[in-house]
């Protein structure tokens, strides 16, 4: 003991000594640490793990090394940014590099205290190594490292995605994968989940079906808002500051069954139809009482506003100077008796292409309710369906949240129909027909975007689908008359066969981030709530599929067979049916969309 003081004794000197040296000073805690690289999954062989991705995924070729590389793909607004914040020393020097494919391709870091750097290559048609250092300021606990694309350049790769330097002032490495993940609950909507304690973790992530969908410090979580009869699977990780813990191993769990907005008297599958009822076309007019058994809900079109702003709707028949078959007002009401005897819904179906609402002010929204509320009872129907097309609906510029919407035609729409909705009563039958653009769009954009510039209707329906979620019978996107859309695969989509359907409806049944933001996600809606629009032939819209591919489409999201390049994320055999326009096309087309119907749901 005496001999161990004196050697002490004799290094406190030495260091005394060297200080007093000009030249020579003490060593801080940053170059005392030893360098490593602190960045995680920089090879992305966990998927997207660690990192946040506003339009990324992982692929298995082309890679630098391993068995996975990043692959994302900028558009006209977004140009595909993915990153990672990472734990550092004050006053401490990094390199940051990384391997990248494509054309104008960036790496940096920001955050860094000092000065933000990048590196880039304007083409790199193989792998190219970028590289940067940077130093930290003498406060700098964190950094944001990150690569992104160019605006609409088209899809990039990195790989190997390195930050050498002293490791932060956390615990040094991240934590061990959670074990002993279970089910706690399973309801209709929600799966409650427990695990056992990680140490070291400060908190943890939960995923579903591979994404991310929740945060928590605790060691159980209860994740909501899922569709009710579908499988899903979750895993957890834990987190701390120097980064997250690979996945646990994975459980699933099977919703319950649960009744939704007024389809409790609804078949378990529904054919829905749009009829012709206050105009003609080269389909000729139907009455009312000639539309088959087959149809379950039939929506009359349309009924439209005295003028855009008023609010005010009218429902005008076909006059018999352009419908020569047309039936009397007795009987068409008659008609309306005779389906819901027969157990059909017969709705009032507001705007479609020409009949352009926009409830600008809270008079509008209540003229809104009494017409509605005078045509539903002057003819008796079930409820009201919501094809607002064309410039009904847009978002102000600075309306970002989806689940808090401002802007006054969002606002007064929601609070109509749920006035309408509390006014019928839970049998009141509410559906919606949206254009992919206002749906499905959303996942890319939303609104005038972060900087402004995009179109401002960029999924404005998501605000009015999530707020009646809770009240609403159907949502039929109408899938025609599309441009390409962006699936959960990261890949465009376009019309004309079965892989369309199924990527938008995909999107429906599994939920997604809004705008790419993984803390702003659309919900999931419950399969029971959703139906495929469809056209009943090719005089009827553009994206017309054979029956074959309607078919594949109905095996594919319903039993997980005949699926074609798109992989869905669930299995959904309550899927509630499909909707076309319209019912005087199929009839024009000899019932060719209704025969598939029939044919596959017996």
């Amino acid at each position: 003991m005496e001999r161990a003081r004196r050697t002490r004794s004799v290094l406190a000197a030495l260091t005394a000594a060297l200080l007093a040296v000009p030249g020579i000073t003490a060593l801080s805690s940053a170059a005392r640490a030893a360098d490593a690289d602190v960045a995680t999954n920089g090879g992305f062989e966990s998927g997207l793990t660690g990192w946040t991705c506003t339009a990324g995924t992982t692929v298995n070729s082309p890679v630098h090394s391993g068995s996975s590389a990043l692959q994302a793909t900028p558009s006209g607004s977004d140009n595909a940014r993915c990153s990672q914040t990472v734990t550092v020393q004050p006053n401490a020097q990094y390199t940051l590099s990384g391997y990248v494919r494509g054309s104008y391709v960036y790496l940096g870091a920001t955050g860094t205290g000092t000065t933000d750097v990048s590196a880039w290559t304007q083409s790199a048609p193989d792998w190219q190594k970028l590289s940067t250092t940077f130093r930290t300021g003498a406060a700098t606990t964190k950094v944001t490292i990150h690569t992104h694309g160019w605006y609409g350049t088209g899809a990039y790769q990195a790989d190997d995605i390195t930050l050498v330097g002293p490791g932060g002032s956390g615990t040094g490495q991240p934590p061990a994968a959670p074990a002993g993940l279970r089910t706690t609950s399973v309801t209709s909507s929600s799966v409650g989940l427990s695990w056992s304690a990680v140490t070291g973790a400060t908190g943890y992530a939960v995923y579903r079906d591979g994404a991310k969908v929740q945060t928590v410090t605790g060691t159980s979580a209860t994740v909501s808002g899922l569709a009710a009869s579908t499988a899903y699977s979750f895993q957890v990780t834990a987190l701390n500051d120097a980064g997250e813990s690979a996945k646990s191993a994975t459980v699933t769990a099977t919703t319950a069954a649960g009744p939704g907005g007024g389809t409790s008297d609804l078949p378990p599958h529904a054919l829905v139809g749009y009829l012709h009822a206050s105009f003609a076309n080269g389909a000729g007019y139907t009455r009312l009482a000639d539309v088959p058994d087959s149809w379950d809900v039939i929506d009359l079109a349309f009924g439209e506003p005295t003028s855009v702003t008023s609010g005010d709707i009218r429902f005008r028949r076909c006059p018999v100077t352009e419908c020569p078959n047309v039936e009397s007002d007795a009987e068409f009401k008659a008609a309306v008796k005779a389906k819901q005897a027969a157990g059909k819904k017969v709705l009032i179906s507001i705007g479609g292409q020409n009949g352009q609402v926009q409830l600008t002010t809270t008079a509008a929204r209540d003229t809104f309710v009494s017409s509605v509320s005078d045509i539903i009872d002057t003819y008796g129907l079930d409820g009201l369906d919501i094809d607002f097309e064309g410039h009904s609906l847009s978002l102000n510029p600075n309306d970002t949240d989806f689940k808090n919407p401002t802007t006054p035609v969002i606002v007064n729409l929601i609070s109509a129909l749920k006035t309408l909705k509390a006014k019928y009563g839970a049998k009141f039958v509410l559906t919606m027909a949206p254009e992919t653009f206002f749906v499905q769009n959303g996942y890319q954009y939303y609104g005038t975007g972060k900087w402004g510039g995009q179109d401002p209707r960029c999924g404005a329906y998501l605000p009015v689908i999530h707020a009646l979620r809770d009240d609403l019978t159907l949502l039929h996107v109408q899938d025609y008359n599309s441009g390409p859309i962006m699936g959960l695969d990261n890949q465009y989509h376009s019309m004309g066969g079965a892989d369309f359907h199924i990527a938008m409806t995909d999107m429906l049944l599994t939920g997604f981030p809004v705008a790419g933001d993984q803390n702003n996600v659309f919900p999931p809606l419950r399969p029971d709530q959703v139906a495929i629009g469809m056209p009943a032939s090719t005089n009827a819209g553009n994206g017309h599929v054979s029956p074959a591919e309607v078919t594949k489409t109905l095996d594919c999201l319903t039993k997980k067979t005949n699926c074609g390049s798109y992989a869905t994320h669930g299995t959904w055999p309550a899927l509630r049916g499909l909707m076309t326009w319209s019912v005087n096309w199929d009839r024009y087309a000899n019932w060719e969309f209704q025969k598939t119907f029939d044919a596959y749901f017996g």
